[in-house]
């Protein structure tokens, strides 16, 4: 079994008498090391697909592992605190917390997963994000990309072992988007993360190690880079 499977997951929402299926019998398998990629149009049910993956709604059917363990049996006390400790989150807008510096941001994602606040831990992802000289500013004084950067340094200050990332490049022009998606590529080698994203930029597929293409709440075909 892969690091993290999705194994005939559905969902359905409840339209009036009856019940719209989005996702009809998803399965899918993420590796350590690597990128794969959602892809799809509006509805196609690729964020649906990620949010269920990452605990923060549940499925209808169907079952997801994680290192073994199934999340479907969690309570949502459990996935709670696995998606704290062991998920690291990426969105479309950074959603700094304006009053606090970039390091001060890191060190209140370490107090949130339970892990000891170390400062060095800290300079040391900043670093890797290529934001050391920025440690001291505070959001208002950041450009979008550096928003960004201080927003993956914190969703992997915890260590997590998988990255959830959705539609990390929409908010960003086209320089700042090739930077962000080669840093998450750099990181998700480096860190040996497991990285689901949604995108809905073909550009940004070149850094992915698979593509996973959806329509209709369906998996059309899986490409590999």
């Amino acid at each position: 079994m892969s690091f993290f499977t999705i194994q005939q997951l559905e969902k359905s929402f409840p339209i009036g008498e009856t019940n719209e299926m989005i996702l009809k019998g998803i399965d899918l398998s993420l590796h350590k090391g690597e990128i794969t990629a959602l892809v799809g149009a509006s509805g196609s049910g690729k964020s649906t697909l990620l949010t269920i993956a990452a605990g923060l709604q549940s499925a209808s059917n169907g079952h997801i592992y994680f290192n073994e363990q199934d999340l479907t049996s969690l309570s949502q006390e459990q996935l709670r605190q696995m998606r704290a400790e062991q998920f690291g989150f990426v969105f479309q807008f950074a959603h700094l917390v304006p009053f606090l510096t970039a390091e001060e941001q890191l060190l209140l994602m370490l107090d949130v997963a339970n892990k000891k606040k170390n400062k060095k831990d800290v300079a040391r992802v900043l670093e890797l994000v290529g934001m050391t000289h920025r440690k001291t500013a505070y959001p208002s004084s950041l450009s979008g990309g550096e928003k960004q950067r201080i927003a993956i340094a914190r969703a992997i200050i915890h260590e997590p072992k998988i990255l959830f990332a959705d539609e990390p490049t929409a908010s960003l022009d086209s320089k700042r988007s090739s930077e962000v998606m080669m840093l998450l590529q750099s990181l998700t080698k480096t860190l040996n993360l497991t990285t689901l994203l949604v995108t809905h930029d073909e550009e940004m597929l070149r850094y992915v190690d698979k593509t996973v293409h959806m329509r209709d709440g369906k998996i059309l075909v899986e490409q590999l880079a």
